[in-house]
């Protein structure tokens, strides 16, 4: 089990943790390859208590999921920095949540369509007119590699959140 050794800043509520995750818009997904670690951001969504994810059917990041499925994955928003009179204790007001858990292929054309279609409203809202389907999914081949679209879903097995939130007033603003 993941622990937080700074519990000070634990956040346990649940709805603020969902709300965040539903909200912020790009992750880092945190993989083993050979004996160094690898980070990538990637764009997600949430949905139905995963994470997903996606990205072309080849290239580093499919090779070390294939061979490593275990993975960690950060959301991190940064709000701003606390002031202090004393320079030690300046700080940083930010909410972060880290998943752990196995990155699985989502073989499910219709699962994927799903997905891919929550990604789409997520970022680019009422943009489409006509909503994405398994059959497009299934048929779809990119012109880089040839190859289908790749949907991971990562279900944590151990979740953890911290937060730092103080009142806007405590935040630094520079002076113009």
């Amino acid at each position: 089990m993941q622990q937080v050794s700074y519990t000070k800043r634990n956040c346990t509520d649940q709805n603020k943790i969902e709300t965040f995750l539903l909200k912020e818009r790009t992750g880092v997904l945190g993989m083993v390859s050979d004996s160094l670690p690898y980070a990538a951001p990637v764009n997600y969504v949430w949905h139905k208590g995963s994470i997903y994810f996606h990205g072309m059917g080849s290239g580093k990041k499919v090779k070390i999921l294939s061979e490593n499925p275990p993975v960690s994955f950060t959301i991190y928003k940064e709000r701003g920095t606390v002031t202090d009179p004393v320079p030690c204790h300046a700080d940083t007001s930010y909410m972060s949540v880290m998943l752990f858990g196995k990155a699985e292929k989502v073989t499910d054309y219709e699962e994927a369509a799903e997905v891919l279609q929550e990604l789409l409203e997520k970022f680019m809202p009422k943009y489409y007119s006509h909503p994405l389907t398994s059959t497009l999914i299934e048929k779809y081949r990119s012109g880089m590699d040839g190859n289908g679209v790749l949907v991971y879903r990562l279900t944590p097995q151990e979740m953890t959140a911290k937060e730092n939130a103080v009142e806007a007033g405590d935040l630094f603003k520079q002076e113009a």
